[in-house]
């Protein structure tokens, strides 16, 4: 397994665009414990917390979803779907991230038609779970919420 890896002696220049700055020399290693393996996923999802706009308005939306839920005394399971579809979302929109960050270090700053596809079917994904989302969301809440609001009317 060792021969598979690259060997450290031969450094190549890197270039680091990201603005966190990480100690991630030995990332073309295996994680050497299950908390390390932790401990990078959790760097991925605070990268995209602070670079990610979008990433930032779904956890904002998502939490407001299920605040509105408990709220509204949604069953166990309708919070689950709930929470299900948000985890969805969020997991797609770390999956464009992903994919927009190894396009543009193999296009570097040039422009390539199969490079816009990459991104825009990665834009996509996250689009169609996000609708997906708000027909969950609007399906399992807003019965709910126009009935308070019917309530609180007469």
């Amino acid at each position: 397994m060792s021969s598979d890896l690259p060997n450290p002696s031969s450094k190549r220049p890197l270039t680091k665009v990201v603005p966190l700055k990480p100690n991630r020399d030995l990332a073309w290693q295996v994680a050497p414990s299950l908390w390390t393996s932790f401990k990078y996923a959790w760097m991925g999802v605070s990268y995209a917390f602070l670079t990610q706009r979008n990433f930032r308005i779904h956890v904002i939306v998502g939490g407001v979803a299920i605040g509105l839920g408990v709220f509204l005394h949604l069953s166990v399971v309708e919070l689950a779907v709930i929470g299900l579809t948000i985890g969805a979302v969020l997991a797609m929109e770390l999956l464009n991230t992903a994919i927009e960050s190894v396009v543009d270090l193999t296009v570097k700053q040039s422009y390539h038609d199969l490079a816009k596809i990459a991104k825009d079917c990665a834009a996509a994904a996250v689009l169609v779970s996000s609708i997906a989302a708000l027909l969950v969301a609007g399906f399992l809440l807003l019965p709910r919420l126009f009935a308070l609001v019917q309530l609180a009317l007469q």
